[in-house]
């Protein structure tokens, strides 16, 4: 029986749904239109072939994108007001109570999810990124990533379920803000322990032995007054041609990390503007401002959730009339992006103003110059269109459009 509850989340889940796939085609026929020719402020740089190359990769991956943005809808919907998730409850409340029941719900949503994103997981990587020549990952490796991803999903969730289940049911009306500070001081761990314990399980971590270029990234460092427990060259190219750099940890376990696909294809002056662009982050506080509003937003959803856990309406209006923490907990995450996805550009629009100020510190401290040939270069290598529309990108994109961020660099 729908009551007025789902009727909003059925007109939210709609107009989601509309939009995401306006803004697909939106993506589709702009990418396609620009396809013939390379933008004025990259022909000189890119050839027409990668151009058309990284047209016909980012409409391939937009439109198989709609099936999974249909399957994760259809998944919804089976979950919810198709009774799937009261059909979990029958199945496992003669058999279980208290905290088991409710890591036995959990899990099993867990487990119904990566068994259908599984096909669609093997399809990206080896029909779409091998169409591309992206892929360098084999069917045995992506199935011991699969596993070791489970395995560790299990150790490290169970614990921290039972917790989170556990100050749900004890610690009274004020429930949510003790989660919260358990999911903070969560987080803040998995920081620490994530580059010499999580990373070094799914790939290969060796010191960077290029005594030149350490000699200048090291240079650049001290210029920037930034300490690091390590530099290190992760074997990226067993998994895919892709190239990247990245900063990983916090306080004293900080790691810079470069793909060994980066080094082989940037000059030392480019990986040297790379670097002063992530070290461009950690000067503006970037992840620490980024950490901030992740534990914000949290704070603000589990308030939420500690009005609507013991409200019937909110559990009958998503296809359940079983009452449990357990079964709030996974309406609320399982419905929640529904109704918070029109934050999606505001949260967009905030990390390219983060980008543009990584981008200006890296000129300042490196070269404007270099950073633009670097980004050149793994535009180029990643496959990235160079004419993104313009409205899909102001909402999706994280980084700002190739364009303008080079437009801009160019003025420094």
């Amino acid at each position: 029986m729908l009551n007025p509850f789902s009727l909003a989340f059925l007109v939210a889940l709609v107009a989601m749904f509309v939009l995401r796939l306006w803004l697909a085609q939106r993506q589709i026929s702009h990418v396609i239109a620009h396809r013939a020719t390379v933008p004025e402020s990259f022909a000189d740089r890119i050839q027409l072939a990668a151009h058309q190359k990284a047209a016909d990769y980012t409409v391939r991956r937009t439109r198989f994108g709609r099936i999974e943005l249909a399957v994760e809808v259809a998944l919804l919907l089976a979950l919810t007001l198709g009774g799937g998730l009261q059909a979990l409850h029958d199945l496992w409340s003669p058999r279980l109570d208290g905290l088991p029941y409710g890591i036995a719900l959990i899990f099993s949503v867990l487990a119904i999810s990566a068994i259908v994103d599984l096909p669609l997981a093997f399809y990206r990587q080896f029909v779409i990124e091998e169409e591309f020549a992206f892929n360098r990952m084999t069917p045995k490796l992506f199935l011991a990533d699969f596993l070791k991803q489970a395995a560790l999903g299990v150790a490290i969730g169970t614990p921290v379920l039972l917790a989170v289940l556990w100050l749900m049911e004890e610690m009274g009306s004020r429930w949510w803000l003790y989660v919260w500070l358990f999911w903070c001081v969560f987080n803040l761990l998995i920081l620490f322990l994530y580059p010499t314990w999580i990373a070094p399980l799914f790939n290969k971590f060796v010191a960077l032995d290029d005594a030149p270029l350490k000699a200048r990234v090291e240079a650049l460092l001290s210029r920037c007054g930034f300490s690091s427990s390590g530099l290190f060259v992760m074997d990226g190219s067993k998994r895919s041609n892709h190239g990247n750099a990245y900063f990983t940890g916090f306080g004293k376990s900080k790691r810079i990390v470069f793909f060994d696909t980066l080094l082989g294809r940037l000059q030392p002056l480019e990986v040297e503007a790379v670097l002063a662009h992530e070290l461009g982050h950690f000067k503006h506080r970037h992840v620490i401002k980024r950490i901030a509003m992740l534990f914000a937003l949290s704070l603000g959803f589990l308030a939420v959730l500690g009005q609507l856990i013991d409200a019937s309406w909110f559990y009958n209006g998503l296809g359940v009339e079983a009452q449990n923490t357990a079964m709030g907990l996974l309406l609320f995450f399982l419905a929640g992006p529904v109704f918070t996805f029109l934050l999606t550009p505001l949260l967009s629009l905030l990390s390219r103003r983060d980008e543009f100020e990584a981008d200006r510190y890296a000129a300042e401290k490196a070269s404007a110059k270099d950073l633009v040939a670097a980004l050149v270069k793994l535009y180029e290598d990643n496959a990235a269109t160079l004419t993104p529309d313009p409205l899909h990108s102001l909402f999706y994109d994280s980084h700002p459009p190739a364009a303008l961020r080079i437009a801009r660099l160019q003025q420094v």
